[in-house]
């Protein structure tokens, strides 16, 4: 049971990890890992939109993630064009709005289309913002961004000093989502991985050792309920909410 009374993330971050390693040791292949994984974010979407959580955030595929074995990418990209058409749908009904971020360029045109498809399809939810990282990495965010604004320094359109957090947001992938609260990490593994590495500057990081195909509501709530006790500080003494710096020293 979660904590009565007990604050709840605005924005929940999860980097979806151990899909192969559940797959091999059940003998079967990873591609079939990666499908069981599809079907867990399933729960865990109708469970957030459950909870009201208005932001949810997924690791679908990272920029590193094209050094894998050429066949379990194509099974990575034939999955997400799937999931893109079966969850269509599903996810307009739930009031849910579905936003990639990353660069879409890349993928292959079909996996480019349904996605663009689901966004399309969605973009009038309200309930819950569903943004999922495919070809995405926080470095690369961030150095796209400010490639940008320094295309508009150069043009004259931007004085440097006008230059603050708020601008640079603006040019993130995330753009005008809120910054992570919590970010869940499945696997065990204690890294970040090259996600949202901007905007998870204040999150509180959770790992469990739960492989994402096990990773249910039950789960969640486990995740959820230590979020609860945790003591936001932002840097400071005590917990200052919505007050909280932008910048700041260390946690102790």
């Amino acid at each position: 049971m979660l904590m009565r009374g007990g604050p709840l993330p605005e924005h929940i971050g999860v980097i979806m990890d151990g899909n192969g390693r559940w797959a091999q040791s059940r003998g079967l292949s990873r591609a079939e890992g990666h499908r069981q994984g599809a079907s867990n974010l399933r729960q865990i979407i109708e469970e957030c939109v459950m909870l009201r959580i208005p932001n949810l955030s997924t690791f679908a595929f990272s920029t590193e993630n094209w050094l894998r074995p050429q066949e379990e990418v194509d099974a990575l990209m034939l999955l997400m064009a799937e999931f893109a058409v079966s969850e269509a749908e599903e996810m307009a009904k739930r009031d849910v709005r579905v936003v990639p971020i990353g660069d879409l360029g890349r993928l292959p045109e079909r996996t480019r289309r349904e996605i663009k498809n689901l966004r399309d399809r969605t973009r009038e939810g309200r309930v819950m913002t569903l943004m999922i990282a495919v070809n995405y990495g926080g470095r690369d965010d961030i150095l796209q961004a400010a490639q940008e604004i320094s295309r508009e320094v150069a043009r004259g359109d931007l004085d440097p000093e006008e230059i603050d957090h708020e601008r640079f947001r603006a040019h993130l992938h995330t753009q005008s989502q809120p910054d992570p609260d919590l970010i869940i990490r499945t696997g065990g593994e204690w890294r970040l991985s090259n996600f949202l590495l901007y905007q998870a500057a204040y999150a509180e990081f959770y790992s469990t050792e739960a492989l994402w195909p096990e990773f249910d509501a039950h789960e969640l709530h486990r995740a959820l309920r230590e979020f609860q006790r945790r003591e936001r500080r932002y840097g400071g003494l005590h917990d200052r909410g919505a007050d909280a710096p932008d910048g700041g020293g260390g946690q102790a």
